[in-house]
């Protein structure tokens, strides 16, 4: 016993010893090094986190109904339901959440989820279709917990992008490894995403480590970026006010983008079958690997722009941007100009390029343009918790009015109207906040004429 009692104490130690290296070595490495570590960090741990929720993806439950409807329709309807409400309980849990309470929420959101996947495999259906929703709950305040770590940092561009690719990759990671797990393992659809789950709990646990080593920011980030603090219910709804017209344009647009993606990445595995492509699990990676080094490019790279306004009017331009592809792209598919793994890595690319900004620098060069003390997660978890509220009508209006039109057609079809709506939605959205900073940087001139 005192053996024992030795050993379990040496390995304490030797784990404190680790934690203190490392954790002096990030205070002392230089800017690049930082920003590579937390940028792996954070992309890995996502990831991993990411295989908890969306392999399942990667089985049809083909031929299941239940009440009128598909049985994995159901599936993905509860799952996003949980998410959304997720969405709207973390408004208040993410933006008051305390530093030192990240890394055990995360391990009890994902715990949580991992425990509906088994229970998901043991009881039977349809009684086991709770457990999405019991999957959904938990997950979504984990991203907000995440960029907790990154946000209100010089380089938050760079790590931000590294944590919005982290669900472009992980989305077609987790779908191949699900769809492996099936074919070459013989494992059941129903405890498929149980089995990737266990894959990836060792990782998770790493990857947690390792970023909850990161210091907090410095006072040079507070300068840059404005200091970021917990926000109570008055600031919250202060923000609110502030910037309404601007958050209602936005918010609608995310939206759509949500709507888009959730439809592409539930259903990816019905359209790559009506496309001809059943059976090739690799498909899932293929398509997202090239959209993911492009967007982590073309997102790092705002991270030159020193001048926050022009940043984020950059960010409006580059969602305009991937609007007008998504449109493009499919019209090109359509006339039979591009073939159709060309055609998703376009759409795909078109969608995230409008997506990633909203998951990472587009808030935080908002908040950092108009030296507004908050937190990202706020009007973030505001804007997903409409996004995926959303995201279950459209599935609903699809399976319970237009039930006879394939998952690729209406992939289409959603695909020009958010292209047209869209761009016209973000192009206003530009215009509001470049009128209200011009307004807020003359009400600070006139401040400080007064003081004067």
């Amino acid at each position: 016993m005192k053996e024992s009692g030795k050993a379990s104490t040496t390995t304490l130690m030797e784990s404190k010893s680790l934690e203190i290296k490392v954790a002096s070595w990030l205070k002392k490495s230089n800017a690049l090094w930082f920003t590579i570590y937390a940028a792996l960090a954070a992309f890995c741990l996502y990831t991993c986190v990411y295989a908890f929720r969306k392999t399942f993806a990667a089985a049809t439950f083909e031929g299941i109904t239940y009440w009128g409807m598909g049985y994995k329709e159901l599936l993905v309807i509860f799952q996003v339901m949980g998410y959304a409400l997720s969405k709207f309980v973390g408004i208040k849990i993410i933006s008051e959440l305390q530093a030192k309470s990240r890394a055990a929420g995360i391990l009890l959101m994902v715990s949580l989820a991992g425990i509906s996947w088994f229970l998901f495999a043991i009881v039977p259906a349809p009684y086991n279709i709770i457990f999405l929703f019991t999957n959904g709950l938990p997950l979504g305040m984990v991203w907000g917990m995440i960029f907790g770590y990154l946000e209100g940092r010089r380089m938050t561009e760079a790590l931000g992008a590294a944590l919005s690719v982290s669900f472009i990759f992980s989305a077609g990671l987790c779908r191949s490894v699900g769809g492996f797990v099936m074919r070459d393992w013989g494992t059941a659809e129903i405890w498929m995403p149980f089995v990737v789950g266990c894959v990836f709990v060792i990782p998770l646990l790493i990857f947690l480590w390792l970023l909850d080593r990161l210091p907090p920011p410095t006072e040079l980030d507070e300068q840059l970026r404005s200091k970021r603090i917990p926000m109570n219910s008055t600031e919250r709804k202060n923000f609110m006010m502030t910037f309404l017209p601007g958050i209602i344009l936005f918010v609608l647009v995310y939206t759509l983008l949500t709507t888009f993606r959730e439809v592409r990445d539930n259903f990816s595995a019905e359209i790559w079958e009506t496309l001809g492509y059943g059976g090739s699990p690799e498909k899932f990676t293929q398509t997202e690997i090239p959209i993911s080094f492009a967007v982590l490019l073309i997102m790092g790279s705002i991270m030159l722009i020193k001048n926050n306004k022009l940043a984020l009017m950059v960010n409006h331009l580059i969602i305009f941007a991937g609007m007008i592809l998504i449109g493009l792209s499919t019209y090109l598919f359509e006339q039979q100009f591009i073939s159709a793994t060309w055609w998703m890595i376009l759409i795909g690319l078109g969608l995230y390029m409008g997506y990633v900004p909203f998951n990472s620098i587009f808030f935080d060069r908002l908040i950092a343009a108009f030296q507004y003390a908050g937190t990202v997660g706020f009007i973030m978890y505001v804007s997903d918790s409409f996004g995926y509220l959303g995201s279950v009508g459209v599935i609903l209006l699809k399976e319970l009015g237009h039930y006879e039109i394939s998952w690729l057609d209406f992939f289409i079809s959603s695909g020009y109207f958010l292209s047209i709506t869209g761009a016209v939605l973000i192009l206003a959205s530009m215009r509001y906040f470049h009128k209200k900073h011009l307004s807020w940087e003359e009400s600070s001139d006139q401040f400080i004429a007064n003081a004067s």
